[in-house]
């Protein structure tokens, strides 16, 4: 199964916090540095999952850029390297159950439409298309962004979207008018109540598959919910596990997700294998299997 994941691709500096973080003061702290991004997370572990994957992003001409290309094994990276400007940078505070992000997109707010549509139609085999939500949610980069989602309707992919995150998705507003028709839209529960309002989690799902054909709402330790298209809701429990780290559980569990729902799993089978994938990735420090 071939898909083509497109979106960011960043520096993560990853600060696990041993205790509240002490304003002023010192904190003691795990700090680690590695790859990131919404997208390139997906991307690997879609991979890990099984899947033959094309991650189509933008990065700077520099040692950062080339080092997250490099690090992303098992991934085909169609990755343009931006001269004179800088890989993007997140630093990430994280206290094992929820996480904070301090964001320089950088070279990712330079994904380039012509640059998509090529990577798209020089992968014959893919079957969907999976847009991180975050090239929508920025000026720069929302041409590349509804780019892939016209090239991958061109070629008649399937499409899904996440959602990304709730700051800059209440500062844009139009979101989903940008995604509307598309196959599959992943939100978290903040993201949810940005998008549809403060409604029960099934409500929301109902109400989000007027412009999305599927809806998923992540629920963290509670589960998930499905909003099929002819109206019908689904909803699953969570994997009960210690977190240490939730930094990428989000993109693992769609990796899980699609990978099920890719393979001809229904919103039951395919929301439990996000779940697992998900409780896999809350185990360790980092965004990647």
């Amino acid at each position: 199964m071939s898909v083509i994941v497109v979106g960011d691709l960043v520096t993560d500096v990853l600060v696990v916090q041993s205790g509240p973080l002490a304003a002023g003061s010192d904190t003691e702290a795990t700090v680690r540095i590695g790859g990131g991004g919404q997208a390139a997370n997906t991307a690997a572990w879609l991979a890990h999952a099984g899947s033959d994957v094309t991650l189509i992003a933008a990065a700077g001409d520099d040692p950062a850029g080339r080092e997250r290309v490099a690090e992303l094994s098992g991934v085909r990276c169609a990755v343009r390297h931006h001269a004179g400007a800088a890989t993007g940078s997140i630093v990430v505070l994280t206290s094992g159950d929820e996480r904070t992000m301090i964001t320089d997109r950088g070279a990712a707010l330079l994904l380039d439409p012509g640059d998509v549509r090529a990577a798209v139609r020089a992968a014959p085999d893919a079957v969907h298309l999976h847009l991180s939500g975050y090239p929508l949610l920025h000026a720069g980069s929302r041409p590349g962004g509804l780019a892939a989602l016209a090239a991958a309707r061109e070629r008649g992919l399937t499409t899904s979207v996440d959602a990304a995150s709730a700051a800059p998705l209440r500062e844009v507003g139009e979101f989903l008018d940008l995604v509307r028709g598309t196959d599959l839209l992943l939100c978290n529960a903040d993201e949810a109540g940005v998008l549809a309002g403060a409604r029960s989690p099934v409500d929301q799902a109902r109400f989000l598959s007027g412009f999305a054909g599927d809806v998923v709402v992540k629920l963290g330790a509670e589960g998930s919910v499905w909003g099929s298209r002819d109206g019908r809701v689904t909803r699953s429990a969570a994997v009960r596990v210690r977190s240490i780290d939730p930094t990428g559980a989000g993109d693992a569990f769609a990796a899980g997700l699609l990978t099920a729902w890719l393979g001809g799993a229904g919103p039951q089978d395919a929301l439990a294998a996000g779940a697992a994938l998900g409780a896999l990735a809350v185990q360790r420090i980092g965004a990647r299997p």
